[in-house]
């Protein structure tokens, strides 16, 4: 079989690449971005200089580089862009909620006393779609009805079949004209809004419940959270989080005896119930009030019980390097002028951003950015947050690990040994683009993952 254009190009590249006489150099950039798929170039340069007498210490350029650059990892959380940086960054984050669970980085290990739970706030209905259902791990009916009703679209609103999880209509509704696309994507937008109630709502009914004015509240209680939003395949975001009580000073202090986890229930379920975002009119359209869903999830985190802190860690981890693409949506933004026919999106996702670039244009909808945020069907919120007493943070954690990579350089002499007190740095940096070419790319992904050369065709000579 004849190699096609693409492919001879990429094995052009790939050998030229092996044969360069800067090889090594180049593989030892590629195992030092972790096999990061779109890594950051940087051309420049970096100089130590003796502070007291003026000499130089020791200089970096690129100069002498492969390609001239130097490459860095891209860091995305993303892992549909790039999955070895969003593997760093769903470590990072599983041990920053396992230690706000648990103690460890900087977390006093009496934590495990506090009240914490486990809470997962859900989106309301905005009509009936496909999903799996199990009862004691046996597939059932996705919505059978006996009497179904007909919609005005002469649909039967049932579905008998027992749903795989890879089924591709999971999450497509049984009437897309039913459907309620508006408040979908208007629910997403305004859902880091109705957190932030929900959040001031739950330390209101804290202080009330304690005794205490909620000014006050600060003296005796701080509510300490980490939280995740998933999408969910209708295309809707639901929030999981970890709620705990500590002492005025945070993790290293008891909270008093009156702020039990039962207290603690108590108030997340009077303020899942009472918040609310109003959307104001627009156009013929009036005005809506959206609040969360009726499906609350309120459980206890145990050491050894069903749900446990590593349970916990993993599963806010794992959402926190996803995004939409469950949904079929894209992973970057959207021009409102593009084509949607020309993307490879399901038809209900295309709806969902359809109706996002529709309410953008909007004049009464502007702040909510709808058409900027339309590859995240309206949800522009952060993935991945936390209370700043909850444990440590993501910053540490990669000053942890810059600092032993510079302490591993210094081991092998490529950087010198000197105290930063009387050693001048200086630094030119600039950026060179991003990315591999093809043959680079597949060259990188065999050395990263360890595997042979993909077969790029040909007639096998």
């Amino acid at each position: 079989m004849p190699t096609n254009h693409t492919n001879a190009h990429a094995l052009h590249g790939l050998i030229a690449r092996l044969n360069a006489p800067n090889f090594d150099r180049w593989a030892a950039q590629i195992q030092r971005t972790g096999g990061c798929r779109q890594p950051i170039h940087l051309r420049g340069k970096v100089e130590h200089y003796d502070a007291a007498t003026g000499a130089l210490l020791h200089r970096y350029t690129t100069r002498n580089e492969p390609d001239g650059v130097h490459r860095l990892p891209c860091k995305t959380r993303r892992a549909s862009r790039c999955p070895a940086c969003a593997e760093i960054y769903r470590a990072d984050t599983y041990q920053l909620i396992r230690a706000g669970l648990i103690g460890g980085k900087g977390v006093p290990d009496t934590v495990t006393a506090h009240p914490t739970l486990f809470v997962t706030l859900t989106a309301p209905s905005f009509g009936a779609v496909h999903s799996r259902k199990e009862k004691n791990g046996k597939a059932m009916p996705c919505h059978p009805r006996r009497k179904a009703e007909t919609c005005p679209h002469g649909r039967v609103m049932s579905c008998t079949a027992k749903h795989s999880l890879d089924d591709s209509c999971l999450g497509e509704p049984l009437c897309s004209d039913c459907y309620d696309y508006t408040g979908s994507v208007l629910f997403n937008a305004l859902a880091p809004t109705l957190w932030k109630r929900f959040a001031d709502s739950l330390r209101r009914h804290l202080a009330k419940l304690g005794g205490l004015a909620l000014k006050d509240l600060r003296d005796h209680v701080t509510v300490s959270f980490a939280k995740v939003a998933e999408y969910q395949r209708r295309g809707v975001v639901h929030f999981h989080a970890v709620v705990r009580l500590d002492g005025p000073g945070g993790p290293a202090v008891q909270p008093p005896a009156w702020a039990t986890a039962d207290v603690l229930a108590q108030a997340v379920r009077h303020a899942a119930g009472v918040v609310s975002v109003l959307v104001p009119t627009y156009g013929d359209t009036p005005a809506r009030l959206f609040k969360w869903g009726s499906q609350l999830d309120i459980r206890p985190i145990t050491l050894d019980g069903d749900l446990t802190e590593q349970a916990v860690a993993g599963y806010i981890a794992k959402y926190a390097t996803k995004a939409a693409e469950c949904v079929g949506t894209l992973d970057r933004r959207i021009n409102p002028l593009d084509n949607l026919d020309a993307f490879n999106l399901r038809d209900h996702a295309k709806r969902l951003i359809a109706e996002c670039l529709r309410l953008g244009a909007t004049e009464e909808l502007k702040d909510l950015r709808l058409a900027e945020w339309a590859h995240m069907l309206g949800f522009r919120g952060h993935f991945s947050t936390r209370s700043r007493r909850y444990s440590t943070t993501l910053g540490v954690l990669r000053a942890a690990r810059e600092d032993h990579v510079r302490d591993h350089e210094i081991t092998l002499g490529r950087l010198p040994l000197f105290d930063e007190d009387t050693v001048l740095v200086i630094s030119e940096w600039a950026y060179a683009g991003k990315g591999h070419s093809v043959g680079d790319q597949l060259l990188a992904a065999a050395m990263t993952a360890g595997t042979r050369l993909p077969d790029l065709g040909g007639d096998g000579r």
